[in-house]
């Protein structure tokens, strides 16, 4: 006798399907919101490509000063670190010796001319007899070389004199640029000889300074074949930053003065020399400073946050972008350089587009997200409450 079969009774079928029915709505009201993300709108324009290089701080002009005569210092006539100017005295030299080798010169100049006008008045007396052939040609010709003899001797005397004036004023040593002026190596009653080798003082001029900065060749090549629309300026006169060893930034901008034609065989470097206004001596020789040096301009490109930007499987650079529709895209990125917290961007994202900042981790590509402006307030949760 075969089993009877178990039938579903209709009611049950009914009340079956109802429930399934009623399960969509729930299910649809369960499903999770979009998930959160920060976004930061990109823009883009002209970027300038900057390299950090590290440098001192050097005088525009220096000047060791020392005596060109000798004797005792009788005065020191400046303030230690004091500024002075071209001409200005600085140390007075004993003058008696150099007063009287003066007034010898002047004796012998004298005496000079008083020889060279005797010769010239024999001269005129011998060419006047020779005239009536009252002496002989040999007597015409002594008188003209006595007065030749006597007018080279004066010049010898004019030049003595000079030479003399030149030494006594030479005792008092005067600064031969303008500048700050360092301490004084000497003091009253110190003998100095003419040409020492050691300096009596240093005279610095610091308005405007030098910032000498050595930048690697190879470091010059990789800027210059780098491609992606870069253009590089060799040109002098471009502009630079300064940042301070505390890391503060310089207040006034400076700009390339020179640059040595040749690469150092030892180091592999190149020196650039900057120059910076210095009005308030701010900046002193021998400071440790850092310029931010532009090597080119690159068109047209996006700054990418650092956050934004992750690598793919095959290391190549990338970010999450959301689209109009709050959808996100997973673009490769064309990235030429790094500056400060930024990629330098020239392809993968456009200006206007929406890159994720926070939240990565949360979303992939082709999922929906709810994206808010990064610096923006978020919106106030609404909790509905019942009213009682």
């Amino acid at each position: 006798m075969p089993c009877p079969r178990p039938v579903l009774p209709r009611r049950s079928a009914a009340l079956l399907a109802l429930a399934l029915m009623a399960g969509q709505p729930v299910l649809a009201q369960n499903a999770p919101p979009p998930t959160p993300v920060t976004v930061v709108t990109l823009n883009a324009g002209d970027v300038t490509l900057s390299s950090p290089l590290p440098g001192r701080v050097a005088a525009s002009a220096e000047a060791e000063v020392r005596p060109q005569v000798g004797g005792i210092i009788q005065k020191r006539l400046f303030d230690e670190g004091s500024t002075v100017s071209e001409g200005d005295p600085l140390y007075q030299i004993d003058a008696a010796t150099y007063e009287a080798v003066k007034a010898v010169a002047e004796a012998s100049l004298a005496q000079a001319k008083a020889a060279l006008k005797s010769a010239e008045i024999e001269y005129e007396r011998q060419q006047e007899l020779k005239s009536r052939n009252v002496v002989a040609q040999q007597n015409l010709d002594s008188a003209i070389a006595a007065r030749d003899s006597a007018l080279a001797a004066v010049k010898v005397a004019e030049a003595n004199l000079l030479s003399a004036e030149i030494d006594l004023e030479r005792t008092q040593i005067r600064a031969p640029i303008s500048g700050a002026v360092g301490l004084s190596a000497v003091s009253q009653g110190a003998l100095v000889t003419s040409g020492q080798s050691t300096a009596l003082t240093t005279i610095r001029a610091l308005d405007p300074v030098y910032v000498d900065v050595t930048q690697a060749a190879s470091e010059m090549l990789r800027w210059r074949r780098m491609g992606n629309g870069a253009e590089f300026s060799e040109t002098l006169g471009q502009t630079v930053s300064l940042t301070l060893a505390d890391g503060s930034s310089y207040e006034y901008k400076g700009e390339l003065s020179a640059a040595e034609p040749y690469v150092n065989e030892d180091t592999g470097t190149i020196v650039l020399r900057l120059s910076f206004p210095n009005p308030d001596h701010f900046l002193l020789p021998g400071m440790y400073v850092q310029v931010e040096m532009p090597q080119g301009v690159v068109p047209g490109a996006v700054l990418v946050p650092q956050e934004a930007v992750t690598r793919d499987r095959r290391g190549r650079p990338m970010a999450l972008v959301v689209n109009g529709e709050n959808v996100v895209e997973s673009r490769v990125l064309d990235v030429v350089s790094d500056q400060g917290n930024n990629w330098i961007v020239t392809g993968g994202v456009a200006e206007g587009e929406r890159v994720i900042v926070a939240g990565l981790q949360k979303t992939a590509a082709g999922a929906t997200v709810a994206p808010q402006e990064q610096g923006a307030e978020a919106p106030a949760a609404q909790d509905a409450q019942p009213s009682e």
